[in-house]
């Protein structure tokens, strides 16, 4: 379990995608290997800071994500490691038969990068929110799909993403969150691994990405309710660290899933179906349903569609009282 404060205390930290572009910008200095195709927004993904120091490894390859994944799997069968980045809505459902038929099918080491997802956004509009991409990428075979939850998750999440054979989609946003990390080595990222960030005995709280801040101010807030609630950052979806999953069902008895995701094919999904071959217990799951969302501030927006703590603490309270019932 990783060793936090008793209470958690909000405090602003960066914004994901800040900190890829610091990750990706460092480490783009230790390997000539590492290029980098960017979709013409490279100014909002932040891949502009590994432009600068490495122009000649740096390609805009214009609004057109089909063929800057085609181009990135050309630089991965030619023994370069690929950054691909743009929108997640842009990168996962424009480029999607490109990744299935030139990454995922011929397994080649390319990295890809969606940043601007979620409904957290706000005044973008759903035109560019990405809410189905997990399942997208989950979707694809032999892909490693993370959702860090803060800055230093996230660069350590693209350290290992880097030193990862393999198709890689890493999925961050662009409001600042919350710190929920100290640093990189407190957030001790391994892909496949979950981190318990708080125990308890009645319920799991199982979340990532910035809903990982919601679920520990929720564990608070129960806490004071008399509920006991276990937290568990799970920011690799695929592959799923199923015996965290399988120990949270066994010895808490429930499972509430979070997350900034449609209701179908994201962690939710996977979540269950990880409990049901293992151990099946009762589950709850807050996330933006089946619905699209629309513009606005990103506050009013995570309110609106029940991605809050409250939320969450809603969620914990009726499965606890299902399970009485029954």
């Amino acid at each position: 379990m990783v060793a936090l404060a008793e209470k958690y205390e909000i405090k602003l930290g960066k914004a994901t995608r800040d900190a890829f572009g610091e990750a990706l910008r460092e480490l783009g200095g230790q390997d000539e290997r590492i290029v980098v195709v960017d979709g013409d927004v490279n100014n909002s993904t932040r891949t502009e800071w590994f432009a600068a120091d490495n122009p000649d490894r740096f390609f805009n390859a214009g609004i057109a994500e089909s063929n800057m994944i085609g181009i990135a799997g050309g630089l991965a069968a030619s023994g370069k490691i690929p950054v691909v980045s743009s929108f997640a809505c842009f990168i996962l459902c424009n480029g999607f038969d490109q990744l299935r038929m030139s990454v995922a099918f011929p397994h080649l080491n390319v990295k890809v990068v969606g940043t601007h997802a979620g409904i957290s956004i706000g005044e973008d509009g759903p035109s560019q929110m990405a809410i189905e991409d997990v399942a997208l990428a989950c979707a694809l075979p032999g892909f490693t799909v993370v959702v860090p939850a803060d800055e230093a998750a996230t660069r350590a999440a693209v350290r290992a993403m880097m030193e990862h054979h393999g198709p890689v989609y890493l999925r961050v946003g662009r409001p600042k969150v919350p710190v929920v990390y100290r640093s990189e080595a407190d957030a001790g990222f391994e892909i496949g691994k979950a981190n318990r960030l708080r125990d308890g005995r009645d319920v799991t709280i199982v979340a990532n990405g910035l809903m990982v801040s919601a679920a520990l101010q929720a564990h608070d807030a129960l806490a004071e309710r008399g509920i006991s609630a276990r937290v568990l950052d799970v920011a690799t979806v695929k592959p799923l660290d199923e015996a965290a999953i399988e120990a949270a069902a066994r010895e808490t008895g429930g499972i509430v899933v979070v997350e900034e995701h449609l209701a179908y094919g994201g962690l939710g999904s996977v979540v269950a179906m990880a409990a049901a071959r293992r151990h099946a217990c009762p589950m709850a799951f807050v996330n933006i349903d089946d619905t699209y969302a629309e513009s606005g501030t990103p506050e009013a927006l995570m309110e609106k569609y029940g991605l809050t703590s409250d939320d969450i603490v809603r969620a914990v309270e009726g499965l606890a009282g299902a399970r009485k019932r029954g």
